[in-house]
């Protein structure tokens, strides 16, 4: 696809899911908001059990990358922890990110703005296409909104980071494989399997599902 048609469907794309989901993105912005105020720029200002648990997740998020140097986008980057992280792998990178709380951008900015390759914004819209574009934990923590309003949400945002990629995309979800008792209703537990058939029927048959770490989640990378 040409690269101005690209981002002209994606900023179509966008404010598609500005108007259908509006309620719900405020809701989650809100809540990370919450999150940052109590715990500051940290794991659990993110809502993740540790620093080492995010970075397991950057880790296999980040295995849709397979050039020493590219640019990415990362569509709820919270306070640039990704960007922190890719600054000490030495990797050569231009890295766009994105988040639905304010407080999140002014956080990111305050601790990674001098970085020349990185830049934040609160607004999606500010998105181009990238080599890849990433997505770690949106799609978690799903609040009051039931089943079917936030598998549309996602599908819509999954849509997004394919539109806004030239090589690939990469996210990660809870996985319904979860152990009963560890599962909270305010959470979302997606089905590996529909997910992956989803984007292999729509967007690519070079895909990855990866679900061998000791996490209760699972990542699906999708090459374009």
């Amino acid at each position: 696809m040409h690269r101005a048609r690209c981002c002209i469907v994606s900023e179509i794309r966008e404010q598609a899911v500005s108007d259908r989901h509006g309620e719900l993105v405020q809701r989650v912005g809100e809540y990370y908001s919450a999150r940052l105020r109590a715990h500051g720029p940290t794991h659990r200002g993110v809502d993740w059990n540790s620093t080492e648990s995010q970075n397991l997740r950057f880790e296999q998020i980040l295995k849709i990358v397979d050039r020493k140097s590219f640019s990415i986008n990362d569509v709820g980057c919270g306070y640039g922890a990704l960007a922190g992280y890719l600054l000490t792998t030495g990797a050569q990178f231009k890295y766009h990110g994105t988040d639905c709380a304010g407080a999140m951008i002014e956080e990111a900015k305050r601790l990674f703005g001098l970085a020349k390759n990185c830049v934040f914004d609160a607004e999606r819209s500010s998105i181009s296409p990238a080599d890849y574009t990433v997505a770690s934990g949106i799609f978690n923590v799903r609040l009051e909104f039931d089943d079917e309003q936030w598998l549309e949400y996602v599908c819509d945002t999954i849509a997004y980071l394919a539109e806004n990629s030239i090589r690939g995309f990469a996210f990660n979800m809870l996985t319904q494989y979860s152990d009963a008792d560890r599962m909270r209703p305010d959470l979302y537990y997606a089905d590996p399997h529909f997910f992956f058939d989803h984007c292999r029927e729509r967007y690519s048959r070079h895909l990855a599902l990866l679900h061998d770490y000791p996490l209760y989640e699972f990542t699906l990378l999708v090459r374009l």
